[in-house]
């Protein structure tokens, strides 16, 4: 039996154009959105001196430059780029808490974020609309990398995830691909396809793939929506090669 996710109304289901666009907006970003942690109140007797608490490196800036440049992306149009700080400072924490209800862990494989940690992380992103659907990519920084190996073996666990909201229900199949081989980095691929319970297999449904590359505090994630036809992998490659010269790597 397929695992069921319950959240609030996001996407109607008769909508797949409507859907893609808002997938592809909050996946671009690829993290998972969190409160602030919570402090610990520690007695002390009258005069005690408070703790020192080291202050954590500052996490390297990502420049624009860093993403690959429009004419990388073929007959890419009306690209949109942002700023992952300013993104997750404008965020409606408060819905994204709301909407949140983990089964077996499924919820970051189903909504595709890679990159799990709110703090330490910079990061550049564009999407852009491409001939059949959109592309997007992120390009982070982060003191706290994601783990590719063990989010593919999570994704391999929820292959197929019931989700349901007040609007109707959607299946989503997740797909392990082999990924790009880079030196020195690890790698995920996969495909998702979202469905409807029931849908005729003349209707495809909307058709989601990602690539991820990751190496020390740098991550990289391209990730199309719908049939662009793109070659991801060699994208997310020529990403990757790409973002290393801004980077200094």
């Amino acid at each position: 039996m397929a695992a069921r996710i319950r959240r609030t109304p996001r996407f109607p289901p008769t909508k797949w154009r409507g859907r893609t666009v808002a997938l592809v907006a909050s996946a671009a970003a690829v993290v998972t959105i969190s409160g602030a942690s919570g402090e610990s109140i520690q007695a002390t007797s009258p005069g005690a001196a408070a703790p020192v608490t080291p202050a954590a490196p500052a996490t390297p800036a990502v420049p624009p430059a860093a993403l690959l440049p429009p004419e990388a992306v073929p007959h890419a149009s009306a690209r949109d780029g942002f700023d992952l700080g300013t993104a997750l400072s404008t965020s409606d924490t408060a819905r994204r808490k709301e909407s949140r209800i983990d089964v077996a862990g499924c919820e970051d494989v189903v909504h595709g974020r890679v990159l799990g940690a709110t703090t330490g992380v910079t990061g550049q992103g564009f999407q852009s609309a491409v001939p059949g659907g959109q592309v997007s990519e992120l390009v982070a920084r982060t003191t706290n990398p994601p783990d590719l190996a063990a989010w593919s073996a999570q994704a391999g666990r929820c292959s197929q995830v019931t989700v349901d909201d007040a609007a109707g229900t959607a299946v989503s199949t997740v797909t392990v691909q082999p990924a790009p081989a880079v030196p020195g980095a690890k790698t995920l691929s996969y495909r998702q396809l979202l469905t409807l319970p029931g849908q005729p297999p003349e209707l495809p449904g909307l058709r989601l793939r990602t690539v991820a590359i990751a190496a020390d505090d740098v991550l990289v994630v391209l990730r199309d929506a719908g049939t662009t036809g793109l070659d991801l992998d060699a994208l997310a490659v020529a990403a990757w090669q790409h973002a290393a010269g801004p980077l200094g790597r």
